[in-house]
């Protein structure tokens, strides 16, 4: 029997490439998508627009009546949608109010089905909901208690939108909280939320492939029962763990750039106080929905790159002096920059770097760059 999906967030990262796994499986699905009415959107999706497996409800997840009408009679609801970062930084209460309502508006939609207890409901949560994860204590799981970094709604939002999900009395809910994810767009993104970020710090990532494919997956007639009502973190699997140096040293190299000691300044790098871990329970979604495609690390860099306009070819003309002219005002961006907030935010500044005297304290890449890390543990 023909099932039908709706996703909200299609038009977004992770949930654009979770309609395409759908899409390539249209035979049995009925995809219903929520999308914003907008210019943008009506173009991303019109050669979708004449296809019957394809419904858009153009609305929003802040309006129940919209979302009501794309879960009216669904099988499954797969809840993507919501504000992220950029936004979520620049605009922190906000990306509260909309993530948390959309949540409420799902949930109540889903309650008002008369097939509620056949339904299955999958919440996208993320690796922010666990705070601040520095080495040592760099290793967790989906157990791991939830403090979120200060000044972080964005983290706030998704937990409060996940106890939501849970509290509900649905029968067949899941969580699965999304690392950082790795897709060729992440190569040319710029913004100073780049320099919050501590070199010394770890993510364990998933690539943008894994993560649609998982989606699609999950609406699969041979996910287990005993699959439902938890909570488990995405990634693309252990070789996919880096520290953010390991991280920024790819991506510079991936675009034929210097690396990060040529062209940022150690101090532009906050110390602390953001989120990412290693996961002890990491292969378990994969173990269940076999998501994963095991690409090489280092080769799907390489494909990132290869699938970004063709003047993208040209950055390794930059040179380092012209790289750094063009990332300093980021640091220093009123409101947002890790340098402004040293002389105009006490109370970021002591967040994120602990310190007067920590910070006073880097005075080269050595005093930020990390030791290297075993990416392997003894899982529990």
């Amino acid at each position: 029997m023909r099932k039908t999906v709706f996703l909200t967030g299609a038009t977004g990262n992770m949930g654009w490439a979770g309609f395409q796994e759908l899409y390539k499986r249209r035979e049995r699905f009925d995809i219903r998508i929520l999308a914003r009415d907008s210019r943008k959107n009506r173009s991303k999706l019109a050669p979708y627009l004449s296809d019957p497996a394809v419904t858009v409800v153009w609305g929003d997840l802040t309006r129940y009546e919209d979302v009501l009408e794309g879960v009216n009679g669904s099988d499954y609801v797969l809840h993507v949608g919501g504000m992220v970062s950029p936004a979520a930084d620049y605009y922190p209460e906000k990306t509260l109010k909309v993530n948390v309502s959309a949540a409420e508006n799902v949930v109540r939609a889903v309650l008002a089905q008369p097939h509620k207890d056949d339904m299955r409901v999958v919440y996208i949560g993320s690796v922010a909901q666990y705070g601040d994860r520095n080495p040592p204590h760099h290793w967790g799981d989906a157990d791991e208690p939830q403090t979120p970094a200060e000044f972080d709604m964005y983290a706030l939002s998704k937990i409060r939108s996940e106890e939501i999900f849970a509290s509900a009395g649905l029968r067949r809910w899941v969580s699965l909280r999304q690392s950082g994810i790795l897709y060729p767009g992440i190569l040319s993104v710029v913004n100073p939320t780049a320099f919050h970020v501590p070199m010394g710090g770890v993510l364990e990532w998933a690539t943008i492939e894994d993560s649609g494919r998982l989606l699609a997956q999950v609406c699969e007639d041979w996910v287990p029962d005993s699959f439902w009502n938890k909570a488990y973190n995405i990634s693309s699997g252990e070789q996919y763990r880096m520290t953010n140096y390991e991280f920024m040293n790819r991506m510079l190299r991936a675009l034929g750039l210097p690396s990060p000691e040529k062209v940022f300044e150690p101090q532009w790098f906050a110390l602390k106080n953001f989120h990412g871990m290693w996961y002890l329970d990491s292969d378990k979604l994969d173990e269940i929905l076999h998501f994963r495609s095991y690409v090489p690390v280092d080769e799907y860099f390489a494909s990132m790159k290869s699938r970004l306009p063709w003047f993208y070819n040209l950055a390794f003309l930059a040179p380092a002096w012209a790289v750094k002219m063009f990332m300093k005002p980021f640091a220093f961006e009123k409101g947002m920059g890790t340098q402004w907030w040293v002389e105009n935010d006490p109370e970021k500044f002591e967040a994120y770097y602990g310190s007067r005297e920590a910070y006073d304290a880097i005075r080269s890449w050595d005093d930020i760059r990390p030791a290297p890390l075993a990416k392997t543990v003894e899982r529990k």
